[in-house]
């Protein structure tokens, strides 16, 4: 009977534990449209250092450390550091709280006055702002993903660790053209009292969040199951002028299903995208894959040496990673 007992105990607590289950739907919305992005970073990133009397004051900060303390209060804006370093600054001196990489350390940091101000030496940043392209959206969740790889700091490079973030209306006004060896980019403006959705997370696999228009009218297109993938052709949705979205046609040449994020090697063949863009440009990630009318991924990188060539990302892996 004892144990009879145990062996129910233990089935009990098997059966109590949660189980998290990816539940996005078979069924989504595909993007393609231009998207303006604002992302406020968790902290401030030190991007650089400028002289002060004729010297550099880097203390023991390198590029890319995030500052998320002055003493003992929080700051995650330019605003509240330099707020912070005045009331605390004490015989030139204040302690910070760094992030660097995995590890958080306390530090001192001199600062320097001149003419009765006092300097750090610090470039900083808290936020990024550009452009993308919508992914998906699931209806069922208002769930989107977007780009189909990580926002990072332009000038160290580091992943921005989203805070508090948001998606705009965009149109594309200008494009600069890819050459080999040197890519080419999107320029777009942004219509800030047009908010498309919130920011939630920022992940090598994309940027995700929660859409905020009116999607009951919208077209879904089935989700596309990486084994039913073919090479031949396919389609990809985006923007090169104004607001429309315009499909184009590429050749699938190569399906990775081993890697995490570079699934699907393809070439573009549509003359009219060639021609705008000379291949693959700098807002384009995100752009929706199309097959056979199932969507099954998002472009993502391209081959800077031949820029009519590039890489997407599976979006089964888009999808899990939003559901995350």
């Amino acid at each position: 009977m004892v144990l009879l007992m145990k062996k129910y105990i233990i089935l009990l607590v098997i059966l109590l534990m949660p189980i998290k289950v990816l539940a996005y739907s078979d069924y989504i919305i595909p993007g393609g449209n231009t998207i303006g992005i604002e992302v406020n970073h968790r902290g401030i990133i030190v991007i650089g250092f400028y002289q002060i009397n004729n010297r550099f004051n880097r203390g023991d900060l390198k590029l890319g450390d995030t500052i998320i303390k002055i003493g003992n209060t929080t700051v995650d804006t330019t605003n509240e550091l330099v707020r912070e370093i005045r009331k605390q600054v004490t015989n030139n001196e204040i302690t910070m709280t760094i992030k660097r990489g995995k590890q958080v350390l306390e530090i001192p940091f001199t600062l320097i006055k001149v003419d009765g101000t006092y300097k750090t030496g610090l470039y900083v940043k808290d936020s990024v702002s550009g452009i993308g392209t919508l992914t998906y959206i699931d209806p069922e969740t208002k769930i989107f993903g977007a780009l189909g790889h990580e926002i990072t700091e332009s000038t160290t490079g580091k992943l921005i660790e989203v805070r508090t973030g948001k998606i705009y209306r965009s149109s594309v006004i200008k494009i600069e053209k890819s050459v080999r060896g040197v890519v080419g980019t999107k320029t777009a403006k942004f219509y800030s009292n047009t908010l498309y959705g919130t920011v939630i997370k920022n992940t090598n696999k994309g940027l995700y969040g929660t859409y905020a228009v009116d999607i009951s009218s919208d077209k879904v297109l089935p989700v596309g199951q990486p084994g039913t993938l073919t090479k031949g052709p396919a389609q990809i949705y985006t923007v090169l002028k104004d607001e429309e979205i315009k499909v184009y046609e590429i050749n699938i040449d190569k399906i990775d299903d081993k890697s995490e994020i570079k699934n699907i090697h393809f070439n573009l063949v549509s003359e009219e995208l060639i021609n705008a863009t000379g291949g693959i440009i700098q807002g384009m990630s995100g752009s929706p894959i199309i097959q056979n009318g199932k969507i099954y991924g998002a472009v993502t990188h391209v081959i800077v040496d031949k820029p009519t060539t590039g890489y997407g990302i599976f979006i089964t892996a888009m999808l899990e990673e939003g559901e995350r």
